[in-house]
């Protein structure tokens, strides 16, 4: 039972349940931090969920994926640069992300390729790359609108980049309710469940499926008149293109967009959440995602909460490295019950 439900997620669920019972005794406001959790699961989860297409290709967690990234927030930028407000800013911003992403992806793809056996070494790389070429893009892109560059003739884009009165909880605040002091963002929730929706039709297709067959079994999947290295190609494409919009879900609900260093470690945490769902270096599902979307980001609201309440200090980044390289060692260490590492 413990294997099969996997070590970390017991150890966090445990913890969780452990830090809501304090947090409730600490008389902490408890609606608030359960509006947070449904907040922070809705945000992140079209990230981990882009952790799909290329674990189940078989080349593994996507370590690239601040590749997606960057390109939903170019698309960002132009939206505020044009001048699009509300739905329009949004869907402006998906439409131009996605195929910038799916571009991306497929040359991403064909570098995978040719490093197979070394694709997390060399997506982390490739990631932590193009936040540092893209830093100077930040400082060099000929954009005139004042809400994004430095003021007083200041080079280039600032840091943060206010989206209030652009696309600002836009999702968050469609169809939201009170439930006494929980607040429930529907339509954030909504759009998980639409892009959950249509992953799982993905998987379900003819490509879907051999795209999975080359992953479990690249041979047999050979044998068969596959090609494995295309699909493992189309898992980077839907990976980069699903990471793409998944920043603009996550940024619009943050209200802020974040550029130059703020992408470097957000694959890393997406990684972590879905091994932390009982996903393998080799396999994974939507519910396990999900799952491990709810528990990372449920830790990371409330653990900091507790902490801050007894020990009056700020520890949230310090929690959020811990958990997140922890899990990561944890899922490149262990070892199936064959021997092999997972």
């Amino acid at each position: 039972m413990i294997q099969k439900i996997g070590v970390p997620r017991l150890i966090i669920s445990a913890f969780l349940a452990v830090l809501l019972v304090g947090a409730y005794y600490l008389d902490l406001p408890m609606g608030f931090i359960g509006g947070s959790m449904l907040t922070r699961f809705g945000m992140n989860a079209l990230l981990v969920l882009a952790m799909i297409p290329t674990i189940q290709s078989g080349s593994g967690p996507n370590f690239g994926l601040p590749l997606g990234i960057i390109c939903g927030l170019v698309a960002m930028t132009l939206s505020i640069e044009m001048d699009f407000r509300g739905f329009p800013a949004l869907f402006f911003s998906a439409a131009v992300a996605l195929p910038l992403g799916a571009m991306v992806g497929y040359l991403y793809g064909l570098l995978l390729n040719r490093v197979k056996g070394q694709e997390m070494t060399v997506g982390t790389y490739i990631g932590f790359s193009i936040v540092s070429v893209m830093s100077i893009y930040w400082l060099m892109a000929p954009y005139r609108s004042l809400e994004m560059i430095w003021p007083y003739g200041g080079e280039g884009l600032r840091v943060t980049v206010v989206l209030d009165g652009r696309m600002e909880q836009l999702l968050d605040k469609l169809w939201a309710f009170q439930i006494g002091a929980l607040r429930v963002p529907t339509g954030l929730l909504i759009a998980v469940v639409l892009f959950c929706v249509a992953l799982r039709y993905f998987l379900r297709s003819q490509t879907g499926l051999a795209m999975t067959m080359c992953g479990a079994n690249p041979r047999f999947a050979e044998a068969s008149g596959l090609s494995v290295n295309r699909y493992r190609v189309i898992g980077a494409v839907v990976s980069c293109a699903m990471g793409a919009v998944g920043i603009i879900v996550y940024s619009q609900s943050y209200g802020f967009i974040q550029l130059y260093q703020a992408p470097l470690y957000m694959g890393l945490y997406s990684v972590s959440a879905i091994l932390i769902g009982g996903a393998a270096l080799n396999r994974a599902t939507i519910p396990q995602a999900l799952i491990g979307t709810f528990l990372f980001n449920s830790l990371l609201v409330v653990a900091p909460a507790v902490a801050n309440r007894i020990m009056e200090n700020e520890i949230a980044e310090i929690m959020r490295v811990i958990i997140s390289n922890g899990i990561i060692l944890y899922a490149l260490t262990r070892r199936a019950p064959g021997g092999d590492n997972v």
